[in-house]
């Protein structure tokens, strides 16, 4: 599944590329890379924890997204999005789906 990135390209006088102007969040996760290795960075756990929040939400909200961002990239409603994020049980390919517009393993949603 292809995620869409909104971004701009600013080239300099010669015509080059020179600057990306690119969504915060796009951002952050160049930034702050996620190990896939070392599995749900401690904040994210903190956040779900500490707030009870669903593992989707905590990694929504850590990767300073909004609901109607996710479901955009997903291609669906802000409101089909949020019963999915609050779901006691999701089907194996919602699960990708979501992870994939989140950027992450799928792996990373089961804490």
């Amino acid at each position: 599944m292809n995620v869409p990135t909104d971004y701009q390209i600013i080239k300099d006088k010669q015509g080059k590329p020179a600057f990306v102007v690119l969504p915060y969040a796009d951002f952050q996760r160049i930034m702050h890379p996620i190990d896939t290795h070392s599995g749900v960075p401690a904040a994210v756990a903190d956040l779900a924890f500490d707030n009870d929040w669903p593992a989707l939400r905590a990694w929504r909200e850590h990767l300073g997204l909004t609901q109607a961002e996710v479901a955009a990239r997903m291609g669906i409603s802000q409101a089909a999005y949020s019963q999915h994020e609050n779901s006691q049980k999701l089907r194996a390919s919602t699960r990708a789906k979501m992870a994939a517009a989140l950027g992450i393993h799928t792996e990373q949603l089961d804490f």
